[in-house]
């Protein structure tokens, strides 16, 4: 049985690839991942209108199956970037154990990196 994440990187790919086909699209990695850039930030905006962020307007009710669907389609350019990157479905598995493993390390003191340290009740301490 595939990988989800194996899934996920070769059905982006083959999303990518007929776009870039059917349309005739044929930009440099620069404007690719610029391009992807700019519509991720998009898609987060869609999310972010659908948590009633605007303080000025009305709420309305949240809807989860809006909400989901948001964050899949920031999935889709997230992994398209990834793909043009160079990165693998495996790369991307690896690189982020190791830094989550470092985001631990940083909360708990363990790592070379500062600024992260709190106190036992939790409140971070001064910086210089």
């Amino acid at each position: 049985m595939e990988d989800r994440l194996e899934m996920i990187f070769r059905l982006q790919k083959a999303l990518d690839e007929d776009i870039m086909e059917r349309r005739r699209l044929d930009f440099p990695y620069e404007v690719w991942m610029q391009k992807d850039i700019l519509a991720c930030m998009d898609e987060l905006t869609e999310l972010l209108n659908e948590l009633n962020w605007k303080w000025w307007k009305n709420k309305k009710p949240l809807d989860p199956d809006a909400i989901k669907g948001e964050l899949v389609d920031v999935l889709h350019f997230f992994v398209s970037m990834c793909i043009r990157s160079g990165m693998s479905a495996q790369d991307l598995f690896d690189g982020y154990i190791a830094k989550n493993k470092e985001n631990f390390d940083r909360q708990y003191g363990r790592s070379k990196k500062t600024g992260y340290e709190v106190t036992a009740n939790g409140t971070e301490l001064s910086g210089d």
